[in-house]
């Protein structure tokens, strides 16, 4: 297969959570979801990304990813790019995700290689390989050894990008700015690498970064989208007052785990999306405090 031609992704590329009803079942709630993406593209966001952490992939069953991969670009209408996480412990349901994703019409699909037992770079190597022949349309290959249980290195990650077809883009979480400096090095520039430690945004963009994957602007869009404006034009004491007023709200969400902080959060912002799935539980009283106060309601 050859390799698919990469979309111009960039600057604010938004993760929706999944919405579950309040029944006892907790079923997807397609119709809120649908409003959410809409909230997020009118917003102004450059690309969605349903099913990442931030959408709870890992607690989704086959019917459920295939629901929220319909919903999303039906709402997107074709307006920005559509990013699909199809990760899984094994291949073969990494390969059925992507395969979906591409046939609903996603432009991208994000891999992280999300492991039980730890594989070798063999291993890692085999898997992205086995969904790049079975698609035709780029991978975003996925850095976060924080969730996944695997660490990539940076020449991992450009030797794929050379041998692989399809794999084109790369998301880095690690919080290792040094890591993306590497990618730029190893790559002469080729490799597209983009933020996905929301506390490192800012020195992320300055180093490079295409883009940063965020689940803020669910709950504030307009500066995430300001601050990579500001970058972009060079205007970084901007940028560096953006950033200030933002950060004690990135390092909450990601804190107190991005599913469970962005649902309290889009709750006290009176756009419900019900609780996260357990074994996750609801923000508490306290945090729940704490995150009226970043983001200003009463």
């Amino acid at each position: 297969m050859s390799q698919a031609q990469a979309p111009t992704f960039h600057g604010i590329i938004a993760y929706p959570v999944t919405p579950f009803t309040g029944d006892a079942a907790g079923a997807i709630d397609t119709t809120r979801l649908a409003a959410l993406v809409e909230r997020l593209v009118s917003s102004g966001v450059h690309a969605i990304a349903p099913l990442g952490s931030t959408g709870e992939l890992a607690y989704l069953d086959e019917p459920e990813f295939d629901s929220v991969v319909d919903t999303t670009i039906a709402a997107v209408a074709g307006r920005v790019p559509v990013v699909v996480g199809v990760s899984d412990v094994t291949t073969a349901k990494t390969i059925r995700r992507a395969q979906y994703a591409q046939w609903a019409g996603a432009d991208a699909v994000m891999v992280l290689p999300v492991s039980y037992w730890k594989l070798a770079e063999r291993e890692i190597v085999q898997h992205y390989r086995s969904v790049s022949d079975a698609i035709g349309i780029p991978i975003i290959a996925y850095n976060n050894p924080a969730t996944s249980g695997v660490d990539m290195r940076p020449e991992l990650l450009v030797g794929m990008f050379e041998t692989i077809d399809n794999v084109a883009m790369v998301k880095e979480s690690t919080g290792d700015l040094t890591r993306m400096q590497r990618i730029t090095e190893l790559s002469n520039g080729l490799l597209p690498f983009y933020n996905g430690s929301n506390p490192l945004v800012l020195d992320a963009l300055k180093a490079g970064a295409s883009g940063w994957c965020t689940a803020a602007p669910c709950l504030r869009p307009q500066p995430c989208i300001d601050l990579y404006e500001a970058v972009r034009a060079g205007d970084l004491d901007k940028a560096q007052q953006i950033y200030d007023d933002l950060k004690p709200l990135l390092q909450f969400i990601v804190a107190g785990g991005l599913a469970t902080t962005v649902k309290a959060g889009l709750e006290l912002l009176d756009f419900p999306v019900g609780n996260p799935r357990a074994p996750l539980l609801p923000l508490e009283e306290q945090g729940r405090a704490e995150l009226r106060g970043l983001l200003a309601v009463g």
